[in-house]
């Protein structure tokens, strides 16, 4: 079913929303894939785990992401989850650009899709269903190989990057 069709626009509500949306505190990453021989990767806040059994995440691109095309060409992406030393990276990843943002950043190929030096972790995946949702879509992946690192988590709130500090850490 369709919901877009019956919902109007009505800019207000979406600079609402934004608003809203702002005061949510989300993890960073930055999706990569690999096609025609070029690394590619984007900025992404809309990712989450999705299933346990069997292990799956799920990642939300905008339908003109050049990205989204490799993926959807490969069938497979990788998701870097960052450290909170990174927030250059993502401010890299976020601009537009196909491959030029990987000009000077390390990576390495891991099950064939680029791999970021000091994420705090990491998940390869292999598409399992790709579903539309307003002007992006949700690509839900299987997850072939995953890493975790000891580092802290870099976050989005407020339209600033920061970090989560855990009650331990402030006792």
């Amino acid at each position: 079913m369709n919901n877009t069709a019956r919902i109007p626009e009505f800019p207000a509500l979406q600079e609402e929303f934004r608003h809203v949306m702002s005061a949510v505190c989300t993890p960073v990453a930055v999706v990569t894939a690999t096609g025609h021989r070029m690394p590619y990767g984007t900025t992404v806040s809309a990712f989450a785990s999705l299933s346990m059994t069997p292990p799956m995440v799920l990642v939300s691109l905008d339908k003109g992401s050049e990205l989204l095309s490799v993926i959807t060409t490969t069938g497979k992406f990788g998701l870097n989850v960052l450290g909170t030393d990174q927030a250059e990276l993502a401010l890299n990843f976020a601009r537009k650009g196909g491959t030029s943002k990987f000009t000077g950043i390390a990576w390495e190929p891991h099950a064939e899709v680029p791999k970021l030096p000091g994420a705090t972790g990491f998940v390869a995946c292999t598409v399992a269903e790709i579903i539309e949702g307003g002007d992006h879509f949700v690509v839900l992946g299987d997850v072939v190989a995953a890493h975790r690192y000891d580092s802290k988590p870099l976050t989005y709130h407020g339209r600033m990057f920061g970090t989560h500090i855990s009650l331990a850490d402030v006792q």
